[in-house]
């Protein structure tokens, strides 16, 4: 009985080995590219940001067209609006936002980065 035990708990072991794995390299590379990662996200999400509201709020396009202003490269950036404050906020999912809102005159401008 005890043999047989012991060869259930190594078939589970490589799964165990492969989750250790890759949870250490994932933090390697937000350890070691977390600062260029930070930097390029927020750039990102207020490029989208910014033109995002321009092309809801200035052109009048719906905001799914306002994705195909967006460069490549820029997939992982979701947009979303708020048409009572006339606002498109720019996100990448637990990583960076950036909101930016039309105002008369102005056009669209971005939320203060020293107010986050």
């Amino acid at each position: 009985m005890a043999t047989a035990n012991q060869a259930g708990n190594k078939r589970g072991t490589p799964w165990l080995k492969l989750l250790a794995a890759m949870v250490i390299l994932v933090g390697g590379v937000t350890w070691f590219y977390g600062e260029a990662i930070a930097g390029f996200t927020q750039a990102g999400t207020g490029y989208a940001a910014k033109g995002a509201c321009s092309c809801r709020y200035i052109g009048g396009r719906e905001l799914d067209q306002c994705y195909d202003d967006l460069m490549p490269g820029m997939e992982a950036i979701w947009l979303s609006e708020d048409e009572a404050e006339q606002s498109v906020t720019a996100s990448v999912p637990l990583v960076e936002s950036a909101t930016a809102t039309y105002r008369e005159g102005y056009g669209c401008v971005l939320e203060s980065w020293a107010d986050r």
